[in-house]
């Protein structure tokens, strides 16, 4: 029995079971389907739960009654299941796909149908998106209990009026890595201490899923096979409301919408969600919340302006994202400014907050179903008002980056067509709030604060050189990525093949061949020769490979390079000659041999998982490459000599005199040190590097204006970078650029490291351009004082080798595609960077 949470037990004068302090009011249950505790052995709120426990139970569940079924709808990097409990009324059960065909019809806007009630609501509960805010799970599970066993008629009448989808852990990497953390370090009796190893997590945390990943931000940039599996599930039913549960820090009470407002000048959602659902709901969630007694706000934080939230995608789809944030216990008992809170007293206000959901859900199902009709209606007709009738895009001379965003778009239900060499999106179709969010960008906004970013537009993210126009004329519709790219098989040559280095893929493809013991070289200048029959211009960078100079025979050679070219859709050429129509021969000076690169990335308490996942993710999944991963505690041990590049991702390094000089020592030997965001200031700090950051001019006699202590917050928080996309001047001569062929590139920008110029006039490979601004919110001080004034990325000799400093974060939620080049760039061709000196 529970013997923790019952401050209000102890109030009311009688003594429940553990499971009664939850589900008390929706008494009788049926015998015959076990509850969490006799399913589990322990109280809910007792320990936390498993994630493969909380399956099985659901399992259990749909198994043993009519109510339920279950799906798995994906698996997570580290192969756990995600599953989807159904629960409805038998009657509904037995009649899901005809329900579904029904609900649908109102997601059509040529369809026209008026029969709002006759149709059960689609309602989403979804849980735990991130790993160690882990009360939303555990109130999943008595959701699951209550909506099959529970007998009562206010149960029943929601089981006859919708289908409820419970989703009851989003991150199951993450949840459990928190779990193991909490319960091995639970005590017995259990310490409310603050300081205790309970509540504080070890680095990565469990907040993130296998990656690092936050995925309560990859919604729309769909990165991970979470988001992936649940995006593909959600555009097969379309759900007309969605729950969001998070926590927040221990000293707040529990928040609900309505948000904040949002920051958008004109947001595409509609104003009917923001303010009348949004208000409808948040009414009903205030009241259950008063019937126990808990406190709550609403409406001061937590804007929903960026699109990409589990609480802001589905308000793009017609629905209703609902987000919940709980005051965490991080772990089972923890003392606060207002008492102790307790694991069990955070799911009982979660557990409320999701009924509550469905209560609100049904009684307003025909404003919802209307609402929802009206949305893809008001799509093709806001669609129509627009001059703009649809955008071009394309690069030719990098398929694979193309088809990455095609199938971005393909996920997300926008339609897709080939418009002879390019590809087009027509703004009259069902998606068109869709299409505006990865095409359209913005300047104007109402607000200056943001939970997130304020820019996102994802054509950008791809370096997807895009155009909008008034007239479209549409060719064959895509539905599928799998037979976009065709190449032409490469023929077999007794003298050498080329690979051109724009592809994205073009890495990858070469690390396989380098694996398998090939000896590749990378070009420093263009040139033209004859390959595959046809005269061809090779960019700079292009990958040659000599037959001569390998240690297997032509045959070999030739399967090999066939084998790289089918597995990354990578085109090479067959060369017979190495005297070139323009420019360098094949036997210049000028193109030299490609050591393969061996990476080691530090990690642990200081270091930015986010960053550094990306980094592991980009190697891992794009180009097959290992990373070493060492932690910081283990730096003294690290033989450093072992590798051709050093990661240093944004962080917090506190390292000695002697760990300093050990890096700066391995770089001046011939290798390549890579910075990134706050690194590269701690880089300069340090004077590993001889550079230099923008510095904040004061003006020690200027008296500051007096204001209002109310709004120091919003002032204050204004001059952060929240994330924003600029335009940088790219130098395309310069290896870490190789494979780019517009010097104008989009970067993304989420922090304050303002680095100047470098001295040396070689060394600055993007500076931001003259006119920077291509998306999001940024303050003209920022802009005058920091942006125009300094580099994004800079490359500094350092004896031998060299520092690779970014500003900018060039992998960026696995989703920069566009920028990944340049990092790729910095490990494999890093010593091919010759820094002139200017001494």
């Amino acid at each position: 029995m529970l013997k923790k949470l019952l401050l209000l037990v102890i109030l009311s004068g009688f003594t429940l079971s553990a499971q009664d302090y939850f589900v008390q009011k929706y008494k009788p249950f049926t015998a015959e389907i076990p509850s969490p505790e006799t399913f589990l052995g322990y109280g809910i709120g007792e320990h936390h739960t498993r994630h493969d426990l909380i399956v099985a139970y659901l399992k259990k569940l749909a198994e043993l009654s009519d109510r339920a079924s279950i799906e798995e709808y994906g698996r997570t990097h580290e192969g756990r299941k995600l599953v989807m409990l159904t629960v409805t009324s038998p009657k509904n059960l037995n009649n899901l796909n005809n329900l579904r065909e029904a609900h649908l019809a109102f997601t059509d806007p040529i369809q026209k149908v008026s029969n709002y009630n006759e149709v059960p609501i689609f309602i989403n509960l979804a849980y735990n998106v991130h790993g160690n805010e882990p009360s939303s799970s555990e109130a999943a599970l008595l959701t699951a209990y209550t909506l099959v066993a529970s007998q009562n008629p206010e149960i029943l009448k929601y089981l006859d009026n919708a289908v409820i989808f419970i989703d009851p852990t989003i991150n199951p990497d993450g949840r459990d890595r928190h779990t193991q953390w909490v319960n091995t370090y639970q005590g017995s009796p259990e310490v409310a201490d603050p300081q205790d190893a309970e509540h504080n997590e070890y680095w990565p945390m469990g907040r993130t899923n296998h990656y690092w990943f936050d995925l309560n931000r990859d919604w729309l940039l769909a990165i991970n096979p979470e988001s992936r599996g649940k995006l593909k599930w959600y555009h097969q039913w379309y759900p007309n409301v969605v729950t969001d549960f998070h926590e927040m820090g221990t000293q707040s009470t529990y928040f609900f919408e309505p948000m904040k407002t949002n920051a958008s000048f004109d947001p595409i959602m509609p104003k009917e969600n923001y303010e009348d659902l949004n208000t409808l709901f948040g009414n009903e969630f205030a009241k259950s919340l008063d019937s126990i007694g808990s406190l709550y706000f609403t409406k001061e934080v937590f804007d929903g302006t960026y699109p990409g939230y589990g609480s802001s995608y589905p308000d793009l789809q017609g629905g209703l994202g609902l987000l919940f944030e709980q005051a965490s216990s991080r772990g089972h008992r923890q003392t606060t400014a207002f008492g102790e809170i307790t694991f069990a007293f955070t799911i009982r206000n979660q557990y409320v907050s999701g009924l509550t959901t469905v209560k609100t859900a049904v009684d307003n199902k025909d404003i919802m179903r209307k609402y929802q009709q009206d949305f893809f209606k008001s799509a093709l007709t806001n669609a129509t008002k627009n001059k703009v009738k649809g955008y071009l895009f394309g690069d030719t001379h990098d398929q694979n980056r193309t088809k990455a965003f095609i199938d971005k778009l393909l996920l997300h239900k926008v339609e897709v067509y080939r418009s002879g060499n390019r590809f087009a999106v027509p703004t009259q179709q069902p998606q068109y709030r869709m299409v505006q969010t990865m095409f359209e960008t913005y300047e104007k906004y109402r607000d200056s604060v943001y939970y997130d970013a304020s820019a996102w537009s994802v054509a950008n993210f791809y370096n997807m050189k895009y155009r909008p126009v008034n007239n479209l004329d549409l060719g064959e519709k895509i539905s599928t990525t799998q037979e976009l790219i065709k190449l032409e098989p490469v023929s077999k040559s007794s003298y050498a093949y080329i690979m051109d280095w724009d592809d994205y893929n073009a890495p990858a493809a070469l690390y396989y061949l380098q694996q398998k013991g090939i000896i590749a070289s990378s070009a420093a200048k263009p040139f033209s020769v004859r390959a595959n029959k046809d005269n061809k211009s090779f960019n700079y960078g292009a990958v040659l490979i000599p037959v001569s100079l390998q240690k297997v025979d032509g045959t070999s050679i030739h399967q090999m390079i066939t084998e790289a070219q089918e597995k990354f859709n990578v085109p090479f050429y067959a060369v017979n000659t190495g005297l070139s129509d323009n420019g360098i021969d094949l036997g210049s000076g000028n193109i030299s041999p490609i050591k393969q690169p061996k990476a080691v990335m530090l990690i642990g308490n200081g270091v930015r998982s986010y960053e550094a996942g990306e980094v592991w993710h980009l190697l891992d999944t794009r180009v097959h490459m290992p990373i070493t991963k060492v932690p910081i505690r283990n730096f003294n041990k690290l033989n450093l000599d072992k590798y051709t590049s050093l990661v240093m991702v944004s962080g917090q390094y506190n390292f000695t005199k002697n760990q300093i000089e050990k890096i700066k020592q391995w770089t001046e030997k011939g290798n390549t040190l890579v910075t990134i965001g706050s690194a590269s200031k701690w880089a300069i700090d340090k004077k590993i590097v001889q550079e230099e950051l923008i510095a904040k001019e004061k003006d020690s006699t200027q008296i500051a204006d007096r204001k209002p202590y109310v709004d120091a917050r919003e002032n204050i928080g204004k001059e952060s970078i929240g994330g924003v996309i600029l335009k940088v001047d790219l130098d395309i001569t310069h290896p870490l650029s190789y494979g780019y062929r517009d010097n104008q590139l989009p970067v993304y920008k989420n922090n304050s490291v303002w680095l100047a110029p470098s001295k040396n006039p070689y060394a600055t490979v993007a500076k931001y351009a003259e006119d920077p601004h291509i998306d999001g919110f940024i303050t003209k001080k920022n802009m005058a004082e920091h942006i125009m004034n300094s580099a994004s990325l800079i490359v500094s000799k350092v004896g031998k080798g060299r520092a690779v400093l970014f500003a900018d974060n060039p992998n960026f939620r696995g989703s920069w595609y566009g920028t990944n080049r340049l990092f790729l760039n910095a490990l494999f061709l890093g010593d091919k960077i010759k820094v002139p000196s200017q001494d």
